[in-house]
């Protein structure tokens, strides 16, 4: 028996998954979320997108057990080549392209993590927080820590592509 994702629309709104998106089986995708081509959506992790829009860039990967949701008013935007670690939080917060997400992490309302930075697992980046570009930050709560070097930010690179091809063996695996 193959189990599929939960996928449901909710207040008039349906999930929008580009048939190159890969949702894994016991991931829950509600209401207005859009996936991207390349995107992908790993076990136990939780879109609700009931008060707002949640937009997933194309080959960007929301990890196992992570829980995107949104506020009113505060909708989440993950840019083209994110990775989102297990377990981590985003709650109506923007993500730039190439960014990581580390295990665990918590990103809150209106905080936008610029392009090509890189928050430390366990962080909690608050509310309204501004990460600029190529940065590493660490911390409860969050703080800028230093620029990333070039080699760090390759390594962002690296991470999501490894993910896009997995994906690709669990989406093959599924037969979805």
């Amino acid at each position: 028996m193959t189990q599929q994702a939960l996928i449901m629309g909710i207040g008039g709104k349906d999930p929008q998954v580009d048939p190159e998106a890969f949702t894994a089986p016991t991931s829950v995708v509600i209401g207005d979320v859009t996936l991207h081509a390349g995107a992908s959506v790993w076990y136990g992790a939780v879109l609700r997108a009931d008060f707002g829009p949640i937009v997933i860039g194309a080959d960007s990967n929301i990890q196992d057990n992570c829980t995107l949701h949104v506020d009113p008013g505060f909708p989440i935007t993950v840019g083209e080549r994110v990775s989102v670690g297990h377990n981590a939080v985003l709650h109506g917060a923007t993500v730039e392209d190439d960014c990581l997400i580390g295990m665990g992490a918590t990103v809150l309302n209106g905080a936008v993590i610029g392009a090509g930075s890189l928050v430390a697992a366990q962080a909690l980046v608050p509310q309204g927080m501004r990460v600029p570009p190529g940065s590493l930050v660490a911390g409860v709560p969050a703080k800028v820590k230093r620029p990333l070097t070039e080699e760090e930010r390759q390594g962002l690179t690296l991470n999501g592509t490894f993910y896009v091809d997995l994906a690709k063996t669990h989406k093959e695996a599924h037969g979805s």
